[in-house]
């Protein structure tokens, strides 16, 4: 086991590896820009180097920094997280080079399978299936409408080295190819640096579901089940679970042999991911594998008791995988809601200021891995995604009501959060019945964004624990104000007052 690696990742990822390290008895290194001097997570490590200035640019995606601050403070390893270098051929490399050891994927495996439409080649050639389209990158818009009209409409005009939604175009006729085209591909330019489109037939309201795979060096490699991931908006993933209740066990055994195969065929080592699209009729299509961990892994951790990113770390200094696959299956329902720093009423734009109060909601089932803290100052230089919320139940229905009562406690004040939008989705019937796809989220985005107060009573008490705990802080004995006649909102002033 190593004695120390460095994480290359800041907020609720970078703590969240911390803990892990911790857990194996191995010392960690943080790294941080100046807009995160202080920050939780280069308290809670070991150790912590500044890299530069607030802009990732300059800092967070600077791998020499990175790979100059292992090696100064003795670091065997480097974590990279999710985002920033995490997918990065180079910087993979670059720490093997260093004589460091990369806590990811082979350089080979990230290569093989980074690019969409080399994903696709290699997924074909493994008799795995795959949604109709382009094997390769598109050089024109009349070769995007010479594959369109082959493949019909409608089609899905997408990076081939994207992600997130960036670089990808619906269309429905011949006439709006070019314009899509040359859309996608200066946004891809923007976003990759690569401006390689490619395209796929555009499937009506399916499922996005994922395989989390993981593998060893001793050639064992091991399906973990499920995520459902269909609650997208703009191709944004909000909220995840697992398992899926559109998946059952033949399905989940069958994907899972899949994404096996997949892994296989790149070489792959440590933990991926493998993305498919499912069709009403439970047919699955081969979208691409992200080699790297992925924000929603907790809710995989929770249903199968096994933590992914110990295990990251554990592969990586060479341990085999004690597990069987036959052992794998999911036990009870995990979901996980991501808290974003976004305004719902207002578009989702982002929200900036400082957190003045944080109230964090316990008890049975529930796990908080967050990146902030009252004081947090929420910017704009990065990902506006303050932490996440997941919970686990003995099946769905618990879970999602577990989810609802953990949403009523959480408080932040300071920012504007998505913490009420995701409220209102606990409480949608179709949401409750498991009854969406992929696009449902956008179709009923207008409902769920009239959000309503939570009862006044709960919104009383929060207000109350709030002041209670400020008052605390700043070392002040809490007034003994009845609670019952409506004087909450008087500690709701008091504490305002306090704050400013």
């Amino acid at each position: 086991m190593f004695d120390k690696v460095l994480v290359a990742n800041r907020g609720e990822i970078a703590l969240r590896i911390v803990r892990a390290c911790r857990e194996l008895g191995v010392a960690s290194v943080a790294v941080y820009s100046d807009a995160d001097t202080g920050a939780p997570h280069t308290r809670a490590a070991d150790e912590a180097v500044n890299i530069g200035a607030a802009p990732s640019a300059e800092s967070y995606l600077v791998g020499e920094r990175i790979i100059a601050a292992a090696l100064r403070t003795g670091a065997r390893a480097i974590h990279p997280g999710y985002g920033f270098l995490a997918e990065r051929e180079w910087f993979a490399r670059a720490v093997l080079e260093a004589g460091l050891v990369f806590i990811g994927p082979p350089p080979d495996a990230i290569a093989a399978m980074g690019s969409k439409t080399a994903a696709r080649a290699l997924a074909i050639q493994s008799s795995v299936p795959v949604v109709p389209g382009t094997a390769s990158a598109l050089a024109t818009a009349d070769a995007a409408r010479k594959a369109a009209d082959e493949i019909g409409y409608p089609v899905l005009l997408k990076a081939a080295a994207g992600g997130g939604g960036k670089g990808m175009r619906v269309v429905r006729a011949s006439g709006e190819i070019e314009a899509a085209f040359g859309a996608a591909a200066r946004e891809a330019r923007a976003a990759f640096g690569d401006d390689a489109v490619y395209l796929e037939k555009y499937i009506s309201q399916p499922r996005h579901v994922e395989i989390q795979v993981l593998a060893d060096s001793h050639g064992t490699v091991l399906s973990l089940g499920e995520r459902e991931c269909s609650l997208q908006r703009r191709h944004q993933k909000m909220l995840e679970e697992a398992p899926s209740v559109a998946v059952s066990p033949e399905l989940r055994r069958a994907m899972g042999e899949t994404a096996v195969r997949v892994a296989r065929a790149a070489g792959y080592v440590n933990a991926g991911t493998c993305e498919f699209l499912l069709d009403a009729g439970g047919k699955f299509y081969f979208l691409e594998m992200n080699t790297r961990l992925q924000v929603e892994h907790p809710v995989t951790e929770l249903v199968t008791d096994i933590d992914i990113v110990q295990w990251q770390i554990r592969i990586a200094a060479g341990e085999k995988l004690p597990f069987a696959q036959s052992e794998i299956e999911p036990r009870g329902w995990a979901i996980e809601c991501r808290i974003t720093s976004e305004d719902p009423a207002n578009g989702f734009l982002p929200s900036t200021g400082v957190v003045q109060y944080l109230g964090v909601p316990s008890g049975p089932g529930v796990r908080w891995d967050g990146g902030i803290e009252a004081g947090s100052e929420v910017g704009l230089h990065y990902d506006p995604m303050l932490a996440k919320l997941i919970v686990w139940g003995e099946n769905r229905a618990q879970a999602v009501a577990r989810m609802h009562r953990a949403l009523l406690e959480l408080t932040i004040d300071g920012v504007e959060t998505s913490r009420d939008f995701h409220l209102r989705l606990m409480e949608d019937a179709e949401f409750r019945a498991g009854e969406f796809d992929i696009q449902w989220l956008e179709r009923r985005l207008d409902s769920l964004i009239a959000v309503s107060p939570p009862p006044e009573g709960v919104r009383a008490a929060a207000l109350a624990a709030a002041f209670l705990a400020e008052e605390d802080r700043l070392g002040r004995m809490p007034a003994m104000l009845p609670v019952a006649s409506g004087d909450q909102w008087k500690r709701a002033a008091r504490l305002d007052a306090l704050r400013e």
